[in-house]
């Protein structure tokens, strides 16, 4: 596993980031309709080919919801050590280990086979999980894609809310690798990733654009921190 220790959020982290394709944003570079690929990953190839160009980060925007996640994770991540008597070791961003320009960023790592992946939603739908509904789709491919990277077993999905009682506040479910998914996520993911080298290639050639350095993004980001074996 090839590690980019830098905090998350922090500016190093952005930065490390810009241009490739996260594990949280998996989904939309995979979505499909029955009549071919949705509207959602040319969305999403589009913002990666702006990072590409402009060396900026496309995804700023932060709603209520989001920075009440943000804010609540730490209480999470104390709740799910509580009672699972595991200590979890942050971890900034993870290189995939056979795909240039994707990445995954665990919320934490949890003994040597295991991921964690927390979530504070709004009370409805932590109703939803504690009530036994399944995890949503797009959590299913951003852990088997963090799993993928990180070269783990399982992923503990952790829904947390502090508005319920004690007792209701926590749900923790394991997920087990699935390599089959994997499989079929990386054709996909490799099938956009070079979709959008060619896109970004000729927008260079029709508006002039000098070429890149010959240094794949895996080497780029190597070059902003020396990445550690685990």
């Amino acid at each position: 596993m090839n590690r980019l220790d830098f905090e998350q959020g922090s500016d190093e982290w952005k930065a490390a980031r810009c241009g490739s394709l996260g594990a949280s944003a998996l989904h939309e570079a995979v979505a499909k309709t029955k009549s071919g690929w949705g509207a959602a990953r040319a969305n999403r190839m589009a913002a990666l080919i702006i990072e590409r160009l402009t060396g900026i980060p496309q995804d700023t925007y932060q709603n209520a919801a989001m920075l009440h996640g943000i804010e609540t994770e730490p209480e999470a991540r104390d709740a799910y050590e509580f009672r699972t008597g595991a200590d979890v070791e942050l971890c900034g961003l993870v290189l995939h280990p056979a795909i240039d320009g994707t990445h995954a960023s665990p919320d934490g790592l949890v003994g040597a086979d295991g991921l964690v992946e927390i979530k504070c939603p709004q009370p409805a739908q932590h109703l939803s999980t504690l009530l036994g509904e399944t995890i949503p789709d797009k959590y299913v491919k951003q852990m088997q894609w963090q799993m993928r990277c990180c070269e783990r077993a399982w992923c503990d999905f952790v829904s947390y809310s502090p508005a319920f009682p004690e007792a209701m506040r926590l749900h923790i479910q394991r997920v087990k690798y699935d390599g089959a998914l994997v499989s079929a996520l990386e054709t996909d993911v490799s099938a956009f990733l070079v979709e959008a080298d060619k896109k970004l290639a000729e927008l260079r050639k029709m508006y002039g654009a000098e070429e890149p350095p010959l240094v794949s993004h895996r080497e780029m980001m190597r070059q902003l921190q020396e990445p550690r074996p685990c």
